[in-house]
């Protein structure tokens, strides 16, 4: 990880505010209809990230866990005010592993796709880019994941799955 690193982003109402101290490890731009319907919006940009490198600088997020179509749910960290949601944890990856919302960074262009997942289910007036992945369901993350991101997210998992005696 990076030390000099550093994104900061936050929720509508400023109430919740946070920064990564590490680059994302990698991030998705999901079309499928659960997230569709969870953002009301054609698609959700997630950037991957070590829990541990998700820092609080106010605030505090209300967990409110939700379904998921894994079947897995989905625990949406979200700004008890204004109810913006920041990030979230799915079934697959735990709670080790924190899927920020794009959006709420104040610089979201910053971070671009790497891959666009469940595009089979994308808005049929959204056009794909041919300059990044794109693939109609999800994907082996060996075949798209830098090897050092791949590292980290283990690191992670085992780190967490240590501290919380797993």
């Amino acid at each position: 990880m990076t030390g000099s690193f550093s994104a900061e982003g936050g929720c509508a109402c400023k109430t919740v505010r946070y920064r990564l101290t590490a680059p994302p490890l990698f991030v998705h731009c999901c079309h499928c209809r659960w997230c569709q319907r969870e953002t009301g919006s054609s698609y959700a940009l997630n950037a991957m990230i070590e829990m541990e490198c998700v820092e609080m600088l106010s605030g505090e997020t209300v967990q409110i866990e939700t379904p998921s179509e894994s079947g897995r749910g989905q625990k949406v960290h979200r700004c008890p005010a204004c109810h913006l949601s920041l990030w979230s944890h799915y079934g697959g990856a735990g709670p080790a592993i924190a899927f920020i919302r794009v959006g709420t960074l104040d610089e979201p262009d910053a971070f671009p796709p790497d891959i666009q997942i469940y595009t089979e289910s994308k808005q049929p007036w959204v056009t794909l880019s041919h300059d990044m992945p794109a693939v109609k369901g999800y994907y082996k993350m060996s075949e798209y994941w830098p090897e050092e991101a791949l590292a980290r997210l283990k690191a992670a998992k085992e780190a967490f799955a240590a501290k919380s005696g797993a």
